[in-house]
């Protein structure tokens, strides 16, 4: 039983070089697997880290980007909006401006046109004043050579014809 016993104790009990060969194992196969496993994982760890955040920089850059972008528009888009008003604005008082002027052109071409006819009438009253004049002086020569029997002088004349022009311009 002794040599079970041994046997037995050999294989359960605690052999300080055994134990000791056993942790200079486990120390190499660490040191070993850190240089070769643990330092290149780390590594592209890290990488993927940093491409990550250079993306996320990035999108940040892209976003503060755009959001200058949007400003700039908006700001160009209300100063064009204000530029489109302010043509407006000019057009109509361009518009009102000739409306008006049109309006005092066509007054005075009205004032001259009325003018003119008033002329023109004044002249054609005063050619038909002038052709009834004769028509009446003529006729009245013979009326009052008629009349009277003899034959009337110039100035006699004249003084019928005035006579009897002032009686037809009171009726």
């Amino acid at each position: 039983m002794k040599v079970v016993f041994d046997a037995f104790e050999s294989f359960v009990g605690v052999n300080v070089w055994t134990m000791l060969f056993a942790w200079c194992n486990l120390l190499i196969i660490y040191l070993f697997l850190k240089k070769i496993l643990f330092k290149p994982v780390k590594n592209m760890i890290d990488s993927r880290q940093q491409e990550v955040d250079d993306m996320y920089q990035n999108a940040e850059t892209a976003e503060a980007d755009a959001k200058a972008m949007k400003a700039e528009y908006e700001e160009k888009l209300a100063k064009a909006n204000e530029e489109s008003e302010e043509i407006l604005r000019t057009a109509q008082r361009r518009a009102i401006l000739k409306e008006e002027e049109i309006l005092k052109e066509a007054a005075v071409e009205a004032t001259r046109i009325r003018d003119r006819a008033e002329g023109e009438i004044a002249m054609e009253k005063k050619r038909m004043l002038g052709e009834i004049k004769d028509e009446v002086s003529g006729m009245a020569i013979d009326i009052a050579a008629a009349v009277i029997g003899r034959e009337v002088s110039p100035t006699e004349h004249e003084q019928l014809i005035d006579s009897f022009i002032d009686e037809l311009g009171e009726n």
